[in-house]
């Protein structure tokens, strides 16, 4: 998933001297307590938690990959979030702001917030307004790279009214005041750490891996890749409610390994992100050792385009420019044509069962937005007939279409994961058919998802024709989802790869129609907005949506408190969940 994403090589060699266990002399590290008052043989004190695609960084910022994201919000908070029903309560904020209490303009153009007085970092320092201002100032910086950036591309300013009350202003008329410093995106850093790391540097921080929180629990030991061990925050402003003395996330293994340590053999309580086939699923389930959760939100499994050639090079060795247009996806027809042998129905009922159903819609949710204009269709003989018109054929008689000299061949890229290996497989079946040649690869998650600059096989670089992953809006206002696939969103060498539109779609009528919404106020308009846009993605086949995925965990039967929601990350809450006998 993106939010989907990873060697950090220059991470690790920052902080060489924790490499092998981040558990050093630093104001992040919380020292585990070697003498307990709680034995570990109290198995409900302690909460093992399966991440098969393990964590490799603990900045939200800094990384695309909801398993870092995660593991981040078990220890760093935003100012509010959204609930399973969609109701945005307050977390570091006092109230939720509203016209009626004065906090949110009138004219659309700014909000305040109270925020809470009784919060410190798990150092023990003061949570203050300073910290959100810093927090603003670390995302927008250019030389950071923050994968956040376009989400607060909307604000003026933010600055500090006094100690404990934040303005943002925005660059104009904003009605989803509500989309900074919410959810999973708007997590807070402190700025007393991350003050020497605003640049260039900003990867080197030894807090990306041992980070200090303002959440319930604080992190311990973190070995990237592997584990991370947490204990309470003491200095956590609601010490009653946290039920567990240490919290486990244990990496490795696979999907299905997973599943089977929550559901079979109970040696786990909860299992993340379970891509896994539904029949699999079913049978695991019948050791009555713990239950499937599932959240059908806002996430869609898709597929990606290349609009650019991965196989030129600029001078300065940059490949997926947008200097070279990719050979026959720069033609629309084409892009049908790959989208029309795209067999969803198949996927859907061969592989995902009550955990996925097909989709045609890039925006899945809120209800409100989602286009009901749009269809999917599985048709070779109109992709065959679509291809031919754009002049590919096999002149050669290979058994591979070409045109010009150059010969339709695909590198279809996706992460290691069993579930996404069969749909590739029924995917290049089906393409194969029409005379295209498909190469597939398989990246590790931790690698793909790493939004690591230096690392060609990230998502960002898309060194490769076509990719497949999950991803979503993250907030019931889907601007900055949208935000996408505007022209200023590349990734590429010149701003450190630091942009989400990986396709490299680029069309000025989508970016102007985008501009429109952002200051409509008025709901209905919006929504008819909303959908224009992702009509236009789904038309240009700038995107090939396959499944919309429901969010499925694991959890032990004797665990409480878990409630997934689509606008903040799994472990939102849990400071409420809790084991019982």
């Amino acid at each position: 998933m993106r939010k989907i994403r990873k060697s950090r090589v220059n991470l690790i060699l920052a902080v060489s001297s924790c490499l092998t266990v981040i558990s050093c002399n630093s104001p992040s590290a919380i020292t585990e307590n070697n003498n307990p008052t709680t034995s570990d043989t109290d198995n409900n004190k302690i909460l093992k938690m399966i991440y098969w695609q393990a964590p490799t960084i603990l900045n939200p910022h800094l990384s695309t990959g909801f398993k870092d994201s995660e593991a981040s919000r078990i220890t760093l908070e935003p100012l509010a979030t959204f609930d399973s029903d969609s109701k945005l309560i307050p977390v570091l904020a006092q109230i939720i702001p509203s016209v009626e209490n004065g906090g949110v303009a009138k004219d659309g153009l700014s909000v305040t917030w109270k925020l809470r007085q009784d919060v410190k970092w798990s150092d023990g320092e003061k949570f203050t307004a300073s910290d959100v201002v810093f927090t603003y100032q670390f995302i927008n910086n250019p030389k950071v790279g923050s994968v956040n950036s376009g989400d607060y591309a909307v604000v003026k300013n933010v600055e500090a009214l006094d100690e404990y009350t934040v303005k943002i202003t925005f660059k104009q008329v904003t009605p989803a005041w509500y989309s900074v410093f919410v959810g999973g995106a708007g997590m807070i850093l402190p700025e007393h750490l991350y003050a020497q790391y605003n640049g260039e540097n900003a990867r080197e921080a030894p807090f990306n891996l041992l980070p200090v929180g303002t959440g319930g629990y604080a992190v311990s030991q973190f070995k990237p890749g592997d584990s991370v061990i947490y204990q309470k925050n003491p200095y956590y402003r609601q010490p009653e409610t946290l039920n567990f003395e240490k919290i486990e996330i244990k990496g490795g293994g696979d999907a299905t390994s997973a599943a089977r340590a929550v559901l079979q053999t109970g040696d786990a309580d909860f299992a993340y992100n379970l891509q896994v086939e539904s029949n699999i699923l079913d049978e695991l389930s019948k050791a009555n050792k713990g239950k499937i959760i599932t959240n059908f939100g806002s996430n869609s499994e898709r597929i990606l385009l290349n609009y650019t050639d991965p196989n030129k090079e600029t001078p300065e060795g940059e490949r997926s420019s947008v200097k070279f247009p990719h050979p026959f996806f720069s033609n629309v027809k084409v892009r049908q044509a790959f989208a029309l042998a795209v067999d969803k129905n198949t996927i859907a009922e061969q592989l995902y069962g009550i955990t996925g159903k097909p989709t045609s819609n890039f925006l899945l949710a809120p209800p409100e937005f989602v286009s009901t204009n749009t269809t999917s269709e599985f048709n070779l003989d109109k992709a065959g007939k679509l291809l031919d018109e754009a002049g590919w054929k096999d002149t050669n008689g290979n058994g591979i279409r070409d045109k010009d000299g150059v010969e339709m061949k695909v590198l279809f890229q996706t992460t290691v994961n069993p579930l996404r290996q069969k749909t590739q497989a029924i995917i290049k079946q089906n393409w194969e058919s029409l005379g295209i040649e498909v190469e597939l690869k398989s990246i590790d998650a931790s690698v793909m998802f790493s939004s690591d600059p230096s690392n060609n096989d990230t998502v960002e670089h898309f060194s490769a024709d076509v990719q497949m992953f999950t991803t979503g809006n993250n907030n019931p206002d889907p601007t900055p989802y949208f935000k996408v696939y505007t022209c200023n969103n590349i990734p590429q060498k010149s701003n450190n790869w630091s942009g989400d539109n990986y396709s490299r779609y680029c069309n000025p009528e989508y970016d102007q129609l985008l501009q429109t919404v952002i200051t409509e106020l008025n709901p209905e308009k919006r929504a008819i907005i909303f959908k224009q846009l992702n009509d236009l993605l789904i038309e240009n086949v700038t995107v090939i949506p396959i499944i919309h995925r429901a969010d499925v965990v694991g959890i032990a039967n004797n665990l409480q408190g878990v409630s997934l929601t689509a606008w903040d990350l799994r472990t939102w809450n849990i400071t409420q969940w809790k084991k019982i006998n």
